[in-house]
């Protein structure tokens, strides 16, 4: 007999207009959000503002009378564009994540619609905003139709005080963190709302779960979070950025041993919270269908999922704010944004230079924490209900107990002998290096033993 010949793989290629689109959408669009980013987040602010109207349209603020009409658009311009974002970053992310668990699996992954697959969230969104909405003839029709702008809302109002450089900030609040801390409880209710209103026993323990794991990862992600508010004396997120210096021996995360461990702890309760692996049990497949999600279809169903990819950022921003030095630019004090300033009444050319650089660094660390988590889902399994609160309630809080208190011992500690502070920085971060040097050399050794090899060429 004739052995049935094999067809050998052919690699797919883009054509080339194919590929410049893409590269012109994925780097057009979020160019034009950042940059709507940089430019409106100062323009909102009334001493902008009355600048503006007094340098640009040749008015007097305080007598023409539509100074504050004008406050009011760009707020509304910028909500616009900050929600866009939000929506944008998101749908990217679900294409950088199958990306990257398909090199990590040997497979391919997204590679049909546009070069590299990456109009396929764009796609996705399309085809689910024409499915129809279906609404259980049994549920609370109108909890189950609001359930998801909960969800929404407290995902959108994270960006209000969320910083992206050095004065890009909607509302430089100063409770900043306390205020994420409270608006992301909205996020609870939503996913409490839908698995109870759906009338379905799978939605409901879905949203149950839910319920009690967010709650019970907010206390030690509370507790560790009060740690780099005890280091920077404030709780507005530029006060606690500007605390920390732009090097890694002067971020939080390094300058006290404690803060090392309360990061941990909080970037642990951070994927607890969002329902990221190895913490996805509300919408565990093989338990329950997919969870408090079971009832929902079209655009309320890419909702919930707009706001858990979304949160990829939102949990990054936060962790790269409080522990890994936000913004800073090396070389770059408070001074030099000053110089850069000028005398006018409007920010000279070069400051806003500088505030396109603090906010690449910021992108840039925000982006590697991102990648973090995105890696840990493709490589760690699903714990159980138990082992995730005896997780948290054994181990996480009284260990954010242990470094809250310690962190205050710190402090008196640093304030004796000052040369303790930066001493244990470079310590820190020299171990972090040869950790991370390790780490890859391990990956590396791991890929080249089961006969695979770092290759991106399908990309």
């Amino acid at each position: 007999m004739t052995a049935n010949p094999v067809t050998p793989y052919a690699r797919k290629t883009s054509p080339r207009w194919v590929v410049l689109v893409t590269l012109a959408v994925g780097l057009v669009l979020p160019l034009a959000l950042f940059g709507g980013v940089l430019v409106l987040s100062p323009l909102t602010k009334p001493a902008m503002v009355a600048a503006f109207v007094q340098e640009v349209l040749g008015h007097d603020p305080a007598t023409w009378p539509y100074t504050t009409l004008l406050t009011g658009a760009f707020i509304a311009v910028l909500a616009l564009v900050l929600l866009t974002f939000g929506a944008v970053v998101s749908g990217t992310t679900v294409w950088w994540e199958m990306r990257v668990s398909s090199r990590m699996q040997s497979r391919i992954g997204y590679n049909r619609v546009g070069a590299g697959g990456f109009f396929q969230w764009i796609a996705d969104a399309v085809k689910l905003l024409f499915k129809e909405d279906l609404i259980p003839a049994e549920s609370d029709h109108l909890l189950f139709r609001a359930a998801p702008y909960f969800v929404f809302t407290g995902f959108a109002l994270v960006f209000v005080a969320l910083p992206f450089g050095e004065s890009l900030i909607a509302a430089d609040l100063n409770v900043g963190i306390f205020y994420l801390t409270s608006v992301t409880a909205l996020v609870v209710v939503g996913i409490l709302l839908a698995g109870w209103s759906s009338n379905s026993k799978w939605a409901l323990f879905g949203g149950m779960r839910s319920a009690a794991q967010v709650i019970s990862y907010e206390i030690p992600a509370g507790i560790a979070v009060m740690v780099p508010v005890l280091m920077a004396g404030t709780l507005s997120m530029q006060g606690i950025i500007r605390a920390q210096g732009a090097w890694p021996w002067q971020w939080f995360a390094f300058t006290n041993p404690f803060a090392t461990v309360a990061f941990v702890i909080f970037f642990v309760a951070q994927l607890a919270e969002g329902n990221r692996t190895p913490f996805d049990l509300p919408e565990a497949d093989s338990e329950l269908v997919a969870g408090y999600l079971s009832e929902y279809s079209s655009f309320r169903f890419a909702l919930y999922f707009l706001v858990e990819f979304g949160n990829l950022w939102v949990m990054s921003a936060i962790s790269a704010t409080l522990f890994l030095g936000g913004w800073q630019v090396p070389f770059v004090g408070p001074e030099v944004y000053a110089a850069a300033r000028g005398a006018g009444t409007l920010p000279a050319l070069g400051w806003w230079g500088l505030q396109v650089l603090s906010m690449a660094v910021f992108v840039a660390k925000t982006l590697l924490v991102l990648n973090l988590v995105v890696w840990i889902r493709w490589t760690l399994p699903r714990i159980r209900v138990d082992q995730m609160m005896t997780l948290c309630w054994k181990y996480l809080v009284p260990f954010a107990f242990v470094s809250f208190v310690a962190t205050l011992l710190w402090l008196i500690l640093v304030a004796q002998a000052p040369v303790v502070g930066p001493a244990t920085g470079i310590a820190l971060t020299v171990v972090a290096a040869l950790l991370a040097v390790l780490f890859a050399r391990q990956t590396r050794a791991n890929i080249s033993a089961v006969g695979d090899r770092v290759d991106l060429s399908n990309w």
